[in-house]
């Protein structure tokens, strides 16, 4: 299992017992208006949604989302990883956090984590991120991460999105 630490947080992998966070994050105004509803109305759709999701693209990708806690607490706050789409070629960074841990700069400093994991661990030379286009706290986000606008990307459920990439 991977672990990620920087000064204020841990980044872990997922694990089933995390189903109530993540039914908790996946059902928050900031990740159904700005992902997206899953359909995640039971701590039980929630552990299906991370087996399909989650645990099996570590075990296909060697990557995925983790979760991000703050350090000194071990409190989760909310998700920072990696996630291979079918139809792209590399892959994309993704977060996601609760609204009371937002402008904190947690987002940032997981994701940065996150980054850099892939460039040095992974190996991975090409990171895309993909977001609505009126989400600008993404938006900004991605390009203090060091990703330019590169064009849109069709969702699997047709939506389109702006593209970035290193």
């Amino acid at each position: 299992m991977q672990n990620i630490e920087t000064q204020r947080l841990e980044l872990r992998e997922y694990t089933l017992r995390d189903a109530p966070f993540i039914y908790k994050l996946m059902n928050s105004e900031g990740w159904l208006k700005n992902i997206g509803d899953r359909n995640i109305k039971t701590i039980e759709d929630a552990e299906a949604y991370m087996q399909k999701n989650y645990l099996s693209s570590y075990e296909k990708h060697g990557f995925g989302p983790f979760l991000v806690s703050i350090k000194e607490t071990g409190e989760p706050i909310g998700s920072s990883g990696l996630y291979k789409r079918n139809n792209l070629e590399y892959p994309d960074v993704g977060f996601a956090f609760l609204s009371e841990f937002a402008n904190q700069g947690y987002a940032y400093e997981s994701t940065q984590a996150v980054m850099n994991y892939a460039s040095e661990k992974l190996k991975l030379k090409t990171i895309v991120g993909i977001t609505l286009p009126d989400n600008l706290a993404s938006i900004k986000l991605l390009k203090k991460l060091g990703l330019a606008e590169t064009g849109t990307y069709k969702y699997e459920d047709g939506e389109e999105l702006l593209l970035f990439s290193n």
